[in-house]
């Protein structure tokens, strides 16, 4: 039997839970998040992260002023961050905010900000 990886860093992906989105455009809308946050990631930490596999963590929140909220502690803290807004042409009005992305980053930095949330 093999090892369990330990993952030094991560990105951990939220969803509002209180907008109706179907499990596809979640998924999306996460998918967004994800290469949004990648995007404004140092070259270290995108080296580190990837080469561990890239781990990913889906989570939830109540609203979006949770979303505005763990931005704010993501930017203190310097992690990277995107947060997304739709842009309303399937399923939810043009501007909603539906996700964020964080990371990657270290997962210990991660954790003091996400560390509290629900698994989606």
């Amino acid at each position: 039997m093999s090892e369990v990886p330990v993952f030094k860093w991560k990105q951990c992906l939220v969803i509002r839970a209180d907008v109706k989105m179907s499990c596809g455009k979640k998924c999306v809308q996460m998918a967004h998040a994800a290469i949004g946050a990648y995007e404004h990631a140092g070259k270290e930490a995108k080296k580190a992260w990837y080469s561990e596999g890239q781990k990913k963590v889906a989570l939830k929140v109540p609203g979006e002023r949770d979303l505005h909220t763990l931005k704010m502690a993501a930017e203190a803290a310097g992690i990277p961050c995107s947060l997304i807004q739709d842009a309303g042409l399937t399923e939810i009005p043009p501007g909603t905010v539906t996700a964020l992305g964080l990371g990657p980053a270290k997962s210990e930095d991660l954790d003091r900000i996400t560390g509290g949330l629900q698994l989606l």
